[in-house]
């Protein structure tokens, strides 16, 4: 007769999150960037079919790595949840943070359960309020905890590589594209060196707090990210290239000369 195989509830727990933390690094990072008016949302995204950043509610957005199906599951149920508090009661009483308590329930417990593997995701919600300090980021980990971020945030891949980036450039009050900007250069960053994501590669969002409709959610196309995005090797050679010349070797204004008699 075999005895039972015995694993202690310390090495289980440990198992089941280095299983989830090593799906989430194979994604492509996600990078949350609080800008002047609102709350921007910037992944490495090829597909076109497939978002990792989605409308919740009229403020409130959704972005996660990992396993699609999985955090798709969640963000239909955070949908469904959210219109039936909105209808029951009112629309205000739909917040980010009762959302994130909801999704940290439900990823605890589906951690803590031994008959299934942990999820293999990390979520961010947002909520953008009528006022920079309004704004709200909560970041939920695959055990259901939850950490409200400022500034920034960057989860899956190479999410530390891209937070040191962006925490040696970051400034608050940023405009959207300085913000867009940053971020891009950010996830393009890594410790092997750094590349330039094509502007079709990238899935871009924004909480939009100066949008006169009540959905503050917006997308922004391949076209308007091709306008904007400045690729970082230009931008670099550019500010080199002004920090070079000294304004003492500046050329001569042109003079005045006198005009010479026929």
């Amino acid at each position: 007769m075999s005895m039972p195989f015995y694993v202690s509830p310390e090495q289980l727990m440990k198992d089941r999150a280095d299983f989830a933390r090593k799906g989430i690094a194979r994604g492509r990072s996600v990078a949350v960037v609080r800008y002047a008016d609102g709350v921007l949302f910037v992944s490495e995204n090829a597909s076109a079919a497939l978002h990792k950043v989605s409308e919740i509610y009229d403020r409130i957005a959704f972005a996660a790595v990992g396993r699609y199906n999985e955090f798709e599951n969640l963000r239909i149920a955070g949908v469904r949840l959210a219109d039936m508090r909105g209808y029951s009661y009112d629309r205000r009483d739909v917040s980010g943070r009762g959302l994130a308590n909801a999704y940290a329930q439900t990823l605890g417990t589906i951690f803590s359960s031994g008959g299934e593997k942990p999820y293999e995701i990390e979520i961010f919600v947002a909520e953008v309020g009528d006022t920079p300090e309004d704004d709200q980021v909560f970041r939920l980990t695959f055990d259901g905890q939850v950490v409200e971020e400022h500034d920034f945030a960057v989860m899956g891949g190479a999410a530390e590589s891209v937070t040191k980036y962006l925490a040696e450039r970051y400034t608050p009050g940023l405009a959207r594209d300085d913000a867009l900007n940053l971020a891009a250069a950010a996830l393009g960053h890594s410790d092997t060196g750094h590349r330039d994501i094509p502007a079709r590669d990238l899935e871009v969002a924004v909480l939009d707090r100066t949008r006169a409709q009540e959905r503050k959610f917006k997308r922004l196309n391949a076209e308007v990210l091709s306008s904007v995005l400045v690729p970082p090797a230009r931008a670099s050679e550019e500010a080199s290239a002004a920090d070079a010349t000294p304004a003492g070797d500046q050329p001569p204004a042109p003079r005045d000369e006198p005009p010479v008699a026929p």
